[in-house]
């Protein structure tokens, strides 16, 4: 069984910041990948940001330069931190996780890639 508990969402105003943070409760010794999504109403959930099991992230093209996301050493938290916000990065952010096989066609942002999956934090970025 494995549980994620997000954190850190919050209200900032545009070109602000904003570090979400996510805790994995798990038993066992697997390795897992790690993504975070996000999703605002009226929209389909979206990859934002993926690393896999041997700390190489992915960016969706609208969070390069502005997002990070990382691990630290015991790979038990996974931190999003988001700098120069903008009114479109309002969403529910969630944090998923993977500890199957990699697929070939693995490309770290897809909903089906993830089997655990948080309970979401909000992000709201006024202009």
């Amino acid at each position: 069984h494995v549980q994620l508990v997000e954190s850190g969402g919050g209200s900032v105003q545009a070109g602000g910041s904003l570090r979400l943070s996510c805790e994995m409760f798990a038993h066992g010794d697997s390795q897992f990948c790690f993504a975070w999504f996000r999703q605002s109403p009226g929209k389909e959930r979206e990859g934002v940001a993926s690393i896999d099991k041997d700390g190489v992230p992915t960016y969706v093209e609208s969070a390069k330069g502005r997002f990070t996301i990382s691990q630290d050493s015991t790979k038990r938290f996974v931190y999003l931190q988001m700098n120069s916000l903008k009114p479109e990065d309002t969403a529910m952010y969630y944090c998923a996780a993977d500890s199957r096989p990699r697929p070939p066609d693995w490309l770290g942002r897809e909903i089906r890639e993830y089997n655990y999956w948080g309970q979401g934090t909000q992000v709201t970025v006024s202009s």
